[in-house]
């Protein structure tokens, strides 16, 4: 019993730190867009094309993803994608120009997409193998590299507000954490168990989602529109339009991330006491509304009590989703992990449109409403029982 429980918590630690360096990677560059759109003198359009650029590589990589995992195995396909964002951050950091910085991004949201899937059925397989619960915990660890960036970035722009020491430093810590990583990944993915539903139908070797996988589906792409968002769009609120200093703008990354920490350490034990399906109801819907009334009210202080609702609201959303999809098959999991990742780097994009064409408080608005149609989406998912977590 102490050799396999060792076994699970070797692995368990090394798909961890694959949480913990997408989350690390993608907050480090989305906390410091304000450099970056001073430094190409973009506007909020030019900028969210951009984000839509990174969302329309993680939809390309997507029909690859099951052909890589079958040719390079989830181990593999983890490993050569994490390498790459870390190449991402070297090459963002001396891009030239605008059209440079749109292939990089694009080259970006290909490897987030990658990682995404790949890390995702390594987690699901753990679970299966040792029959514990333990997706929660490994989102907590992407939450903390989420901190760990917009704190970094905090204090490097305190010092400079160039980019390539800031991302030279970051890139090492990508590797340093792949490289711990590598060891403890399972080289097999056995199948997930699948709940008593029925059969998706098949169309020349293609499975067809079922009803409720596509309900997993929206519900997993407006919980990362709502996620997403708050990485890539608080600091410009707080700064733009709460009137917060500039040194104190990334700090809306962190107080969602500590909230989202928080929650998912504690998470495998809700959704054991509660159930899944209650946990996400309610907390979107605290998301939801949460954000809502700071946007009323305004000022910094709101805002950022706002934030800390929808970091601790929709903290366990994408977590219970995953578990739901991973005991739907490995085609459900799949694919609600596509539209997760294009929902995450797509969904702020369209954020962006709207605060060009308004403000960016309605569309910090649209995050608000994001999250209360997770709820609502959560009303058609049949989430399964726990047991252990």
């Amino acid at each position: 019993m102490s050799g396999a429980f060792d076994a699970y918590r070797r692995s368990q630690v090394a798909i961890a730190a694959l949480f913990c360096c997408l989350g690390f990677q993608y907050a480090t560059w989305v906390s410091r867009i304000p450099a970056l759109k001073t430094r190409l003198d973009l506007s909020e359009a030019e900028l969210g094309l951009l984000l839509m650029v990174c969302g329309a590589g993680a939809a390309v990589s997507f029909p690859l993803v099951a052909i890589l995992t079958r040719r390079l195995g989830s181990r593999r396909l983890a490993i050569l994608s994490a390498l790459g964002l870390g190449a991402v951050l070297l090459a963002l950091s001396v891009t030239p120009d605008y059209p440079v910085t749109l292939l990089i991004v694009f080259c970006d949201g290909v490897a987030v997409g990658c990682l995404n899937v790949a890390m995702n059925a390594q987690a699901a397989a753990l679970e299966v193998k040792y029959r514990r619960t333990t997706m929660a915990r490994m989102h907590a660890t992407f939450s903390a590299g989420s901190l760990f960036a917009a704190l970094l970035a905090s204090g490097v722009t305190s010092l400079s507000s160039a980019l390539p020491a800031h991302f030279a430093t970051a890139t090492v810590l990508v590797v340093l954490l792949v490289l711990g990583a590598r060891g403890g990944l399972l080289s097999e993915a056995p199948e997930p168990d699948r709940q008593d539903e029925p059969a998706a139908p098949k169309r020349r070797g293609l499975t067809l989602p079922t009803r409720v996988t596509i309900w997993m589906g929206l519900a997993m792409a407006f919980g990362t529109v709502t996620e997403g968002a708050m990485n890539d769009w608080s600091a410009l609120y707080l700064k733009d339009t709460a009137g917060a200093a500039a040194e104190l703008a990334p700090l809306g990354i962190a107080v969602v991330s500590v909230m989202m920490v928080l929650a998912r350490i504690f998470a495998d034990g809700w959704r054991t006491k509660w159930g899944d399906d209650r946990i996400v109801r309610a907390g979107s819907a605290l998301a939801g509304t949460g954000l809502a009334l700071a946007l009323l009210a305004g000022g910094v202080v709101p805002a950022l009590i706002g934030f800390a609702c929808v970091g601790l609201g929709i903290a366990a959303v994408t977590p219970c989703v995953y578990v739901a999809a991973a005991r739907q098959g490995p085609d459900a999991l799949a694919l609600v992990a596509a539209l997760g990742t294009t929902g995450l780097l797509a969904g702020p994009a369209v954020i962006g449109f709207i605060a060009n064409g308004s403000s960016l408080a309605w569309g910090m608005g649209a995050v608000a409403a994001s999250a209360l149609v997770v709820s609502l989406c959560a009303t058609q998912i049949r989430f399964p029982a726990l047991t252990e977590a």
